[in-house]
């Protein structure tokens, strides 16, 4: 039952996202007149290969447009008459273009219709994180509930910071939102400094010169962590933790002997047993159990946290919850580059940090949660929208860059030079698609 729901949750949002991004693609090639054959959701060929298995599950002729549900699920599109995509080719375009063609349309105008997906993904996903911040507002951990202290890492370490130091001021003022530990203004202020009560002593620890190229160097922005009991909130299928038998609302109490009273204990305890099977203690309904859990060579064993520090809720209202939601959706773009640029130098492996139909499904998870879907699917539409806008051909970003090659020299590259770069870049795409839906699949078994 888990497994259906996982799957009828990531078909929805994907449904949702990519209707909505070819729709931008229809809309505006509609606005500047341009005929559009066809509008599917999902494939109604065996992608990528148009003249094979060519049935839809529906299929409806509304004035030029056949509009349809494909049989194959991954994607959909629109068939923009005049243009190569993975429905046309050069040869198909042989006769002199017509006034409704995409390719009689002046560059600035085809450059607005590939765009159009991508900025119905990025509108969808504002949308989204809006509409999620005026109904259930922003969650947010109070100062005072920061009870247990603080754990550092190793560059808090070196600011000065001690697990259990509770930070009482910023600045010599007392503080109400823990977030304001990471506030800009703090940490670019001049002579800006932290004060905290260690074992009943105050002290004062200042942010260090340089501290914000260190910051930014090594991606250390929670460089103070809250120390969080915690219990376990929901397990991955599939995972080392649904393996061993973890459920939710287990406290995890020891790892291999290690005491977890607080969530980064429990990442350290784990960490040090990465590509380990150790035994687990938790309590479940106040009884102690043992469980056997193989930890992966992450650390990581598979389930979600629930802190049971005591959030509030700021609430918002329909005009101010707008730039907050943008602020939001943003944020998972800037999250997106910082990783491109770890995957890029090398400090993070792009076969792991790469995710497929089954990891999207694993997220959205067992249970049907309206804010994880809502928050996930918001995601999803920031990420499509970036990955869309990669210089990649085949993609909405590869024709992005012809077309402002083409306003910039002012000549268009040759349909055949379109086709072939389709080639490639489908090439591309379909080596990425194998090896996410296949090959790391099957390298999961062993």
């Amino acid at each position: 039952m888990e497994v259906l729901i996982m799957a009828s949750q990531m078909l929805l949002g994907l449904s949702i996202l990519v209707g909505l991004h070819e729709f931008g693609h229809f809309a505006a090639a509609k606005y500047f007149k341009i005929r559009v054959d066809k509008f599917y959701i999902f494939f109604d060929f065996l992608f990528p290969m148009p003249g094979v298995m060519n049935f839809a599950l529906f299929k409806k002729k509304i004035g030029e447009t056949e509009y349809g549900l494909g049989w194959f699920p991954l994607g959909g599109y629109v068939a923009i008459h005049g243009m190569i995509d993975e429905t046309q080719d050069a040869e198909s375009l042989a006769a002199e273009p017509q006034p409704n063609e995409f390719r009689s349309k002046p560059a600035w105008q085809r450059l607005i219709v590939m765009l159009g997906g991508i900025i119905m993904n990025v509108i969808t996903g504002i949308v989204i994180f809006s509409a999620l911040t005026f109904s259930y507002g922003e969650k947010y951990l109070p100062a005072s509930e920061v009870r247990y202290g603080i754990v550092p890492n190793k560059l808090g370490e070196e600011m000065g910071f001690r697990t259990g130091d509770k930070i009482v001021k910023i600045n010599g003022r007392p503080f109400t939102e823990f977030d304001e530990v990471y506030s800009s203004d703090v940490m670019l202020g001049s002579s800006s400094y932290y004060t905290v009560d260690r074992n009943g002593q105050l002290l004062d620890i200042p942010i260090p010169a340089g501290f914000m190229d260190r910051l930014s160097e090594k991606d250390q922005t929670p460089f103070v962590l809250p120390l969080n009991p915690f219990v376990v909130d929901q397990v991955v299928s599939g995972s080392g933790a649904a393996k061993g038998g973890l459920q939710p609302n287990d406290q995890v109490t020891h790892v291999a002997g290690t005491r977890t009273q607080f969530f980064p204990e429990l990442q350290t305890a784990l960490k040090a047993n990465a590509g380990k099977t150790v035994p687990v203690q938790v309590l479940r309904n106040d009884q102690p159990l043992t469980l056997q859990i193989a930890v992966d060579e992450e650390g990581h064993i598979g389930f979600m946290p629930k802190s049971l520090l005591k959030e509030a809720t700021r609430t918002y209202g329909l005009a101010a919850s707008v730039p907050v939601g943008a602020k939001k959706a943003f944020g998972v773009v800037t999250t997106q580059m910082k990783a491109f640029g770890q995957i890029l130098s090398g400090k993070a492996s792009f076969s792991k940090s790469m995710g497929g139909p089954v990891e999207i499904a694993q997220q959205y998870g067992g249970q049907w949660d309206w804010l994880r879907f809502w928050t996930l699917t918001g995601m999803l539409s920031m990420v499509l929208a970036f990955m869309n806008l990669l210089p990649i051909p085949a993609l909405d970003g590869g024709h992005v860059v012809f077309l402002l090659y083409e306003m910039i020299a002012g000549r268009k590259p040759s349909d055949s030079f379109m086709e072939n770069a389709q080639k490639v870049g489908m090439v591309l795409i379909l080596g990425l698609m194998g090896y996410v839906l296949i090959i790391k699949q099957v390298l999961k078994l062993f």
